[in-house]
């Protein structure tokens, strides 16, 4: 890959010229921002990865996860976080989605309160994806924010809007294009530099704060990095300190055991907490991968009523609520259903109990991921919250124990769940490989979660020898048959994109080495992002 450093700032290389129209967001300003950040932070990075490593050789060795001993006196201690701001008080509906310019501009539209613009599992992170998507941010804190789609139909931005919060990706990510004294620069630190260089001072001219969502945490010393990284931003241009709000995904069965801690490191700068659901299955999977008695059944029983998801759910209510915090609900991926009212119908109510679900447990907010579902998220809270939100519901009911968070799900494992998992993850992958990070999928609007939960159960079953409702063991050869026979009927292998073919090959290649390999890959995105410009 040729390079070029335009412009030329010591130390930092940009190997990819910015798209058309994008250059400004590469100015030498924001590029400094960005090495100064890389630099003074990407130790501790590093530092923070590798106790993931020793963290999880442990878990290996039988360890299992409990709430830390030492922090003790700090969960029992009273405190809460800093004052919410006005614009974050009623979060009831929040929508989620990538950075693609329409998206934007329907999501701020949709009537939520909140739009999440997300540089991460709904984001396929093309360098031309990646800085659009960040001048795409900046034009809207900016209020110039158009599109033209090629039927000629203009979308801008309604007078009143959603909330904007931003997700940067997960700190084992790294954004190769940008390199800073000859490594690639962390992708958390380039997605939140670029963002925050370039609309944080006009937000806060404005009396509007900063306001962003966390990914992938594992313990609380990842949100201290955070913090201090925050700290380091605002004072370098030169805005007060809790400019910054940012929520934290609770998607990862460790963090489940610090979400007090998580808090409180972040307690100047916090929005609070998000029940992460895809992601969390999806770490539990990965964290107790060798053990036996932790094999889950077909994805589709490992629902929100099963005990141990129910026991994370009250436990992050219960301690946002005690901190004076939201606690917000997890995601409704269901897309309407054109031309079959009676499936379209079966569809939206089955978001409605999901979310009567959510509002009765003592939720203050939920995520959808299409506009149409907002009015639908938003009757059922409105209904059931009188006010912003239902942080004075207090759940001091709740005694979650580790012993409740650990609470492995039985059920079957069926041929047809084996088929869903290859046909979900090989179809996603494609799409994320060709550029599209948020993919509607047999009506559901699916991200990297989705296609993560799907390769890690067929390793998981082939690891522990498990068995299909039939009696048949799920082996290797089981599974490539399966995956031949599913990706020569994927009916997008005949689609208007020339390239999606060769996709479906290259995807289902990686989608099967993955599953079948020896040892865990810990991300699908980590590996297939080689594969991306």
């Amino acid at each position: 890959m040729p390079r070029t450093a335009t412009p030329a700032i010591p130390g930092v290389e940009v190997t990819t010229p910015a798209p058309a129209g994008c250059e400004p967001i590469l100015s030498g300003d924001a590029l400094r921002f960005v090495a100064s950040l890389a630099r003074r932070f990407e130790p501790t990075r590093r530092d923070l990865l590798a106790r993931r490593a020793a963290r999880l050789q442990e878990l290996e060795a039988g360890r299992l996860p409990d709430f830390l001993p030492e922090t003790r006196a700090l969960r029992e201690r009273d405190w809460t976080v800093a004052p919410i701001p006005p614009d974050l008080q009623e979060r009831k509906v929040e929508i989620t989605g990538p950075v693609d310019r329409k998206m934007v501009i329907n999501a701020l539209n949709s009537g939520a309160s909140v739009f999440m613009a997300d540089f991460e599992d709904s984001h396929s992170p093309t360098w031309e994806n990646t800085i659009r998507g960040q001048q795409n941010l900046v034009d809207t804190v900016n209020g110039t924010i158009t599109f033209t789609g090629p039927e000629g139909k203009r979308y801008a931005l309604n007078e009143r809007t959603a909330t904007l919060m931003v997700r940067p990706r997960g700190w084992h990510l790294v954004e190769k294009h940008v390199l800073v004294d000859g490594q690639p620069v962390s992708a958390s630190l380039c997605d939140f530099g670029l963002c925050f260089f370039h609309t944080a001072p006009a937000l806060g001219e404005r009396g509007r704060g900063s306001y962003w969502y966390l990914p992938k945490l594992e313990s609380h010393l990842e949100a201290r990095l955070w913090n201090e990284v925050f700290n380091f931003a605002q004072d370098a241009l030169g805005l007060p300190r809790g400019t910054i709000r940012a929520t934290v995904l609770i998607e990862t069965i460790l963090a489940a055991f610090e979400t007090d801690e998580i808090l409180h490191e972040l307690r100047d700068h916090s929005a609070g907490l998000n029940c992460g659901r895809w992601d969390y299955i999806f770490s539990f999977i990965k964290k107790f991968r060798s053990r036996p008695e932790c094999v889950l059944p077909d994805r589709g029983r490992v629902t929100m009523d099963q005990p141990f998801l129910r026991a994370y759910a009250e436990l992050v209510i219960k301690t946002c609520h005690r901190r004076g915090i939201h606690a917000l609900g997890g995601m409704a991926a269901q897309i309407p259903i054109k031309g079959d009212p009676a499936a379209n119908a079966a569809a939206l109510e089955k978001v409605r109990q999901d979310k009567l679900r959510e509002v009765r447990q003592g939720h203050d907010g939920t995520w959808v991921a299409h506009p149409a579902l907002v009015p639908v998220a938003r009757e059922v809270f409105d209904g059931h919250v009188a006010g912003a939100h239902q942080i004075a519901v207090r759940r001091e009911d709740v005694r979650a124990s580790a012993g409740d968070l650990l609470a492995v799900p039985h059920g079957e494992i069926t041929e047809a769940g084996l088929v869903a998992n290859i046909d979900i993850g090989i179809r996603y992958l494609a799409a994320w490989l060709g550029g599209q990070g948020c993919v509607p999928i047999h009506n559901l609007m699916e991200d990297a979660a989705t296609a993560e939960i799907s390769r890690a159960q067929i390793w998981q079953w082939l690891r522990h020898g498990a068995r299909l409702s039939d009696g048949r063991a799920v082996s290797e050869r089981l599974v490539r048959e399966t995956l031949a026979r599913v990706t020569q009927t994927l009916p997008e292998r005949v689609g208007v994109d020339p390239g999606g073919a060769g996709r479906f090959e290259l995807a289902a290649r990686i989608f099967e080495q993955m599953a079948t390999a020896a040892e865990f890959p810990e991300f699908l995105t980590l590996v297939a992002y080689d594969y991306l410009d």
